[in-house]
Protein backbone atom coordinates (compact mmCIF):
# COMPACT_ATOMS: atom_id res chain seq x y z
CA UNK A 1 0.00 0.00 0.00
CA UNK A 2 1.61 3.27 -1.03
CA UNK A 3 1.45 6.58 1.44
CA UNK A 4 -0.93 8.73 0.04
CA UNK A 5 -3.72 5.28 -0.13
CA UNK A 6 -3.20 5.23 4.18
CA UNK A 7 -4.43 8.42 4.75
CA UNK A 8 -8.03 8.20 5.27
CA UNK A 9 -8.88 11.62 4.29
CA UNK A 10 -7.96 10.42 0.62
CA UNK A 11 -10.52 7.80 0.34
CA UNK A 12 -13.41 9.20 -1.84
CA UNK A 13 -11.93 11.90 -3.47
CA UNK A 14 -11.61 13.04 -7.11
CA UNK A 15 -8.84 11.21 -9.16
CA UNK A 16 -5.71 13.94 -9.04
CA UNK A 17 -3.73 13.29 -12.05
CA UNK A 18 -0.46 15.52 -13.38
CA UNK A 19 1.21 15.17 -16.73
CA UNK A 20 3.94 17.25 -18.06
CA UNK A 21 5.44 17.03 -21.67
CA UNK A 22 8.35 18.79 -21.98
CA UNK A 23 8.29 21.01 -19.38
CA UNK A 24 5.87 23.16 -21.65
CA UNK A 25 2.18 21.84 -21.60
CA UNK A 26 0.40 20.55 -18.40
CA UNK A 27 -2.64 18.77 -17.94
CA UNK A 28 -4.00 18.73 -14.13
CA UNK A 29 -7.04 16.44 -13.36
CA UNK A 30 -9.07 16.34 -10.16
CA UNK A 31 -9.00 20.42 -10.09
CA UNK A 32 -11.57 22.01 -8.03
CA UNK A 33 -11.02 25.61 -7.92
CA UNK A 34 -8.21 28.10 -10.04
CA UNK A 35 -7.72 30.55 -7.17
CA UNK A 36 -4.87 32.89 -9.13
CA UNK A 37 -3.25 32.80 -12.38
CA UNK A 38 -0.98 34.76 -14.05
CA UNK A 39 2.21 34.88 -16.57
CA UNK A 40 4.12 33.38 -14.12
CA UNK A 41 2.00 31.40 -11.15
CA UNK A 42 -0.85 29.68 -11.07
CA UNK A 43 -2.71 28.64 -7.54
CA UNK A 44 -4.99 25.49 -7.98
CA UNK A 45 -7.22 23.89 -5.18
CA UNK A 46 -6.98 20.26 -6.19
CA UNK A 47 -8.51 17.13 -4.39
CA UNK A 48 -4.63 17.15 -2.72
CA UNK A 49 -4.20 20.25 -1.56
CA UNK A 50 -3.46 23.65 -3.18
CA UNK A 51 -0.94 23.28 -5.92
CA UNK A 52 1.22 25.92 -7.24
CA UNK A 53 2.67 25.84 -10.42
CA UNK A 54 5.24 28.98 -11.28
CA UNK A 55 7.22 28.89 -14.86
CA UNK A 56 7.49 31.77 -17.35
CA UNK A 57 4.65 32.65 -20.29
CA UNK A 58 2.20 30.40 -18.41
CA UNK A 59 -1.47 30.32 -20.31
CA UNK A 60 -4.44 28.74 -19.19
CA UNK A 61 -5.07 26.66 -22.36
CA UNK A 62 -8.13 24.54 -21.61
CA UNK A 63 -10.08 24.80 -18.39
CA UNK A 64 -12.94 22.01 -17.81
CA UNK A 65 -15.06 22.81 -14.84
CA UNK A 66 -17.43 19.82 -14.79
CA UNK A 67 -14.42 17.71 -14.99
CA UNK A 68 -11.88 19.46 -13.23
CA UNK A 69 -9.04 19.80 -15.43
CA UNK A 70 -6.84 22.88 -15.92
CA UNK A 71 -4.38 22.80 -19.14
CA UNK A 72 -1.52 25.12 -18.76
CA UNK A 73 0.58 26.02 -21.65
CA UNK A 74 4.44 27.87 -20.92
CA UNK A 75 7.56 27.11 -19.61
CA UNK A 76 7.10 25.39 -16.05
CA UNK A 77 9.65 26.00 -13.70
CA UNK A 78 8.32 24.51 -10.60
CA UNK A 79 5.23 22.69 -9.51
CA UNK A 80 4.87 22.48 -5.09
CA UNK A 81 1.82 21.47 -3.17
CA UNK A 82 1.13 23.29 -0.24
CA UNK A 83 0.47 21.36 3.06
CA UNK A 84 -1.11 23.45 5.38
CA UNK A 85 1.17 26.18 5.16
CA UNK A 86 -1.63 28.91 5.04
CA UNK A 87 1.45 30.72 5.34
CA UNK A 88 2.86 30.51 2.30
CA UNK A 89 -0.13 31.11 0.39
CA UNK A 90 -0.88 34.34 1.98
CA UNK A 91 2.96 34.93 1.41
CA UNK A 92 2.74 34.79 -2.24
CA UNK A 93 -0.02 36.83 -2.48
CA UNK A 94 0.94 39.41 -0.52
CA UNK A 95 4.89 39.47 -2.01
CA UNK A 96 2.88 40.36 -5.62
CA UNK A 97 0.67 43.22 -4.10
CA UNK A 98 4.03 44.82 -2.65
CA UNK A 99 6.24 44.36 -5.45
Amino acid sequence: MEYYEKDSAVRGQAEHHVKMNNRRQLEITGVKEVDSFDAEEFLLQTSMGFLVVRGQNLQMKNLDVDQGIVSIKGKVDELSYLDDQHGEKAKGFFSKMFK
